[in-house]
């Protein structure tokens, strides 16, 4: 029960209720605040997708350089994303895991058998180690707006136990995002695979096409 004394004056039960309001009111923005940070942080967590790893793609060309080049194969190397997220809200970023044994050269119908077996084994023990150096992986440092559906895309690939810079424009296609990059393996640490005493080489330049799916 509230009692309130003071006769001619400002009752007391109304300065206490007013600093009791007053109380309240400094209660409810401090928990209005917090909630509003633990929405904020809920939602920029939740805006984070896994890749679809089953729709998404990566693709390696591989081409031929030397004199005789022409007695050379140029060939494609499929790259399959073993796990990866993204984020496509503002600030957005990538990042995903590839497990260097899992390369695969793509079938060539003008080689046998035994050579696509060969270029096979050759791009796992001399080009990746991938033994040695079982992981692929890039994290975006930056994603940049460059267009109508374009982002330029900044990060850092690890490959063959190197980390560099890498950057590569994107382009939205209906509902995946696709583009393409190049990189020198030299600048990893590879040696471009030589035959004949060079005179076939592959080249030093690979050329590589994405196109990333986001998951649910």
């Amino acid at each position: 029960m509230l009692k309130c004394s003071g006769a001619g004056q400002v009752p007391h039960c109304t300065i206490l209720l007013a600093a009791i309001t007053k109380s309240e009111i400094g209660m409810n923005l401090r928990l209005g605040l917090l909630f509003l940070v633990v929405a904020s942080s809920t939602s920029a967590v939740s805006a984070e997708r896994p890749i679809d790893v089953a729709h998404s793609t990566i693709r390696i060309h591989v081409g031929k350089a030397g004199m005789f080049s022409v007695a050379g194969h140029e060939h494609w190397v499929a790259a399959p994303i073993a796990e990866g997220k993204m984020q496509e809200a503002t600030p957005a970023s990538i990042s995903f895991r590839v497990e260097a044994a899992k390369l695969k050269v793509e079938e060539d119908k003008t080689l046998s058998a035994d050579k696509q077996a060969e270029v096979q084994r050759t791009m796992q023990t001399q080009v990746l180690e991938s033994e040695k150096f079982p992981e692929i992986t890039f994290q975006s440092t930056s994603v940049q707006q460059s267009g109508a559906e374009a982002w330029q895309v900044r990060g850092d690939l690890t490959l063959h136990g190197q980390t560099h810079p890498l950057t590569t424009t994107v382009h939205k296609q209906q509902d995946k995002y696709v583009g393409r990059c190049e990189l020198k393996q030299t600048d990893f640490g590879i040696q471009p695979v030589r035959v004949g005493g060079g005179v076939v080489k592959v080249k030093d330049q690979l050329e590589i096409e994405f196109s990333i799916l986001s998951g649910q």
